[in-house]
């Protein structure tokens, strides 16, 4: 008896067919999480932010004491060359519709929205964003009382991404938490634990001129306002170092932070003073 002759034309159908029908249930279900997987980032960005301002306790504190902390924040965009909030008109130019929802990082990509920063480039970002999404809390007479700042920058194996807090004198360190990077586990990877993150906690972001004043240290080689680096993570360590530097620089955040001063009547070897009587206190 023969065989039966094969059919590849039916093979090849009965293929096609199985994946298109996978393609379109995948498709399905992406859409579907889609929802759910926006909000779980949404939740993961405002946490760190909280963690940053040293209002959020991972150990105890709860998804709905984010979303009822956060409140007391408001969502500014910020321009970051001249350092002024931007204006309606700005935002309009740069196709912002809602504020919330513009992402820094998303616009770094985007020739129109952002600039090559060529060889001056120490946090190895490649472009920066002509604006920036700032997170400010304000006290009962509308000054700042913290301001929450987003960082970012090249570690070992990639982009660190965080958050950098500083208090009502726009000058001392709240506190920083990172949320997204590819750093080595047990190694690079304690930029994440508190014990490490709490070394930021009170110290200065800049010196009375006004030059930042604060960095990463080699580990073991103490230096005032400085944070002790990971042992066995030199890059991480330098990598942390080089950002918060090049984001509370020039280029960065500084231009904002000098206007709050001016706006209220703020100094740095005032702010700073103020500061010290308060601990001391």
């Amino acid at each position: 008896m023969s065989k039966p002759k094969s059919n590849n034309f039916k093979t090849i159908s009965v293929a096609l067919t199985l994946c298109l029908v996978c393609s379109v249930l995948v498709s399905a279900v992406a859409v579907g999480l889609k929802p759910a997987q926006v909000e779980n980032a949404r939740l993961d960005r405002n946490k760190n932010i909280l963690v940053a301002a040293d209002l959020f306790d991972p150990a105890s504190d709860t998804n709905n004491d984010v979303a009822e902390r956060f409140e007391d924040f408001d969502v500014k965009i910020v321009d970051l060359d001249s350092g002024m909030y931007a204006d309606d008109a700005q935002l309009q130019e740069a196709g912002i519709d809602d504020v919330n929802n513009y992402d820094a990082d998303q616009a770094s990509k985007n020739q129109a929205l952002s600039e090559d920063l060529g060889d001056n480039d120490p946090a190895s970002i490649g472009r920066k964003p002509k604006f920036a999404k700032v997170y400010v809390k304000e006290d009962a007479n509308g000054q700042p009382d913290l301001v929450v700042l987003p960082i970012k920058g090249y570690g070992l194996w990639g982009t660190i991404y965080g958050f950098l807090t500083l208090e009502k004198d726009l000058n001392t360190i709240k506190g920083i938490s990172f949320y997204e990077h590819k750093e080595t586990p047990g190694l690079g990877a304690r930029i994440e634990e508190p014990k490490w993150r709490a070394q930021w906690n009170g110290i200065h972001a800049y010196d009375e001129s006004g030059d930042v004043a604060t960095g990463v240290t080699k580990a073991g080689t103490p230096r005032d306002n400085y944070v002790d680096g990971i042992s066995g993570a030199t890059l991480t360590s330098r990598g942390v170092s080089n950002m918060v530097q090049f984001w509370l620089g020039e280029q960065g955040y500084k231009p904002f932070l000098d206007q709050l001063r001016k706006q209220s009547g703020q100094t740095l070897g005032s702010a700073d003073a103020t500061a010290q009587s308060g601990k001391e206190a």
